[in-house]
């Protein structure tokens, strides 16, 4: 591999793991865009950048949610009864996006949908307050359903479903710590059903470059989550002693130049 390509990743993978230690974002927001410009390092052909970007990104969750998911359940934080009504229709939602969806979407409008994501999540940093609690947990059938709409959206956006998971609880009356540690161990589901299902979609792709199983480059993975794994609790650390209301204000500012990048991509898949 090369050297620069090499050292680019692990700097990505601190900067993101130690950032979604201190701030509680999803680590897929700063990946994705920095993973596209830095795949022509590796020949990686334009017609597949995003979505293999998409998918790496999600496959990292599997390995960076488990550290989360473990330090939550010591706290007894997580609601195992949630997360057992909950991942059925994760899987579902995970294996239609990743497994079947994610292969017919083009470049540009996959581009498009996570630039609004990450758009709509800086905004959501700089004003957006917690939502605020409604009533209690809706029926099973219900809330399978909205397993299904969280795992399918996520796939399309390498994300660890947060952004849906957490208002969901909260309107429902689970209180925030308990919403966010739930979410933390969904998360892995999510990324699970997800990259099985980017695997198997991507299999009959052909993008001629070294190390792909699927839509996932292998070696950005593993240079991205071995440093990761490593900062992420030091921002969780450090959590607690920097400013991070006064970090988020920046990291937002962050977010919406990234995703004017993505609108870039997208606006150029588009002929505009």
């Amino acid at each position: 591999m090369d050297p620069l390509f090499l050292g680019s990743l692990m700097l990505l993978g601190a900067f993101g793991g130690f950032a979604a230690g201190l701030l509680g974002i999803g680590g897929g927001m700063i990946l994705v865009p920095f993973m596209i410009m830095l795949f022509p390092m590796v020949n990686m052909p334009e017609a597949y950048m995003v979505h293999t970007a998409i998918a790496t990104s999600m496959a990292t969750i599997l390995f960076t949610s488990l550290s989360s998911m473990r330090a939550h359940h010591r706290k007894g934080a997580i609601r195992w009864n949630i997360v057992a009504v909950l991942t059925p229709g994760i899987v579902i939602g995970g294996l239609l996006s990743g497994g079947a969806a994610f292969s017919f979407i083009e470049p540009a409008w996959l581009a498009l949908v996570f630039a609004i994501f990450v758009a709509y999540s800086g905004a959501r940093m700089l004003w957006g307050g917690p939502p605020p609690a409604g009533r209690s947990m809706p029926g099973h059938l219900l809330t399978v359903g909205m397993g299904v709409v969280i795992g399918f959206v996520s796939g399309l956006v390498g994300a660890g479903g947060g952004f849906l998971s957490i208002p969901f609880m909260v309107r429902s009356n689970v209180p925030m710590h308990n919403a966010v540690a739930t979410s933390a161990a969904l998360g892995f589901f999510i990324a699970l059903a997800n990259t099985v299902g980017y695997v198997g979609s991507g299999r009959a792709e052909e993008t001629g470059v070294l190390g792909m199983v699927g839509y996932i480059h292998v070696p950005t993975l593993l240079g991205i989550v071995v440093v990761s794994m490593l900062t992420a609790p030091l921002g969780a650390r450090c959590a607690h002693s920097l400013p991070v209301k006064a970090l988020k204000r920046v990291f937002a500012f962050l977010l919406f130049g990234l995703s004017a990048y993505m609108l870039s991509k997208a606006a150029a898949g588009f002929g505009w």
